[in-house]
């Protein structure tokens, strides 16, 4: 039995292919500690599960890789090289996006609006180039968002979409603009099973294209279906990481619950 203090952990880290990794990073608010000496790392086509109750330190973390909070100590590395960034625009430079579960999407604009929001694509003359958003869209559209129904183009309004479709435009959104890390915060809640699927399968696209997703979700059943590693945060620390051949569907539901019940988290047998 581990206590909240410790870590099992079933993964060896390697720096080879690390797109980010965050060493020895400790996060205080006022006399608050929220992260305590949390290192982690996501590598290149790899889908990284971040799970833990409320208030253990998820949001936080996620700050500090876009660069809303700068860590109290410890460091962060991107590509081989430690970071100071100082701004979501600087995270974003740097190749990471994060999809809230809000999306951000202006549900009254449409589609290709909604693609380019804050990033438009300008002309030589600095203006607006209408026609070419609208075409980029389009191919978004039918290959990277997967829509092949006619009913919906890139001039239907986001609120006529639904749950996971505009998840899809949120996440085409990151992908066209050259993210490596692609962040996504709770993309599944309030989905019925058919939608659902459809995100998952939309992370699913986003390891094909050999870029890296860092997915939070409260549905251990939806994370397990996709994620190639788990990382169980508890109240700032670490509690355990594990690969999916390391552990079954089954055993991460029971350590779950038995880390809520009890704060402490067995080590899982051997998975094969």
């Amino acid at each position: 039995m581990m206590s909240g203090a410790g870590i099992f952990s079933g993964w060896t880290m390697t720096t080879q292919d690390q797109l980010v990794r965050l060493e020895d990073v400790y996060m205080s608010f006022g006399r608050v500690d929220v992260l305590n000496g949390v290192s982690i790392s996501v590598t290149r086509g790899e889908i990284v599960a971040l799970v833990g109750d409320n208030g253990a330190g998820k949001s936080t973390l996620i700050k500090i890789i876009t660069g809303v909070h700068s860590p109290t100590s410890g460091q962060v590395v991107i590509k081989g090289e430690a970071v100071k960034m100082s701004s979501v625009q600087a995270s974003r430079r740097r190749g990471i996006e994060t999809v809230y579960q809000e999306r951000a999407l202006a549900d009254q604009q449409e589609i290709w609006r909604n693609v380019f929001a804050g990033r438009e694509i300008t002309n030589r003359f600095g203006f607006m180039d209408i026609a070419r958003q609208r075409r980029e869209a389009e191919k978004l559209m039918r290959t990277r968002m997967g829509f092949t129904s006619r009913a919906i183009t890139i001039e239907s309004e986001v609120k006529g979409l639904s749950g996971g479709e505009k998840q899809g435009v949120a996440i085409a959104r990151a992908l066209y603009f050259e993210a490596d890390l692609i962040i996504l915060d709770e993309p599944t809640m309030g989905l019925s099973l058919k939608e659902t699927e459809k995100v998952l399968n939309f992370v699913r696209g986003i390891r094909d294209q050999n870029k890296s997703v860092i997915l939070i979700d409260h549905n251990i059943l939806h994370v397990y279906a996709v994620a190639d590693r788990f990382i169980v945060l508890d109240r700032g620390i670490i509690a355990g990481e594990f690969t999916r051949d390391q552990i079954s569907r089954d055993q991460l539901v029971e350590m779950m619950v038995n880390l809520h019940q009890t704060g402490q988290m067995e080590a899982a047998p051997a998975h094969g």
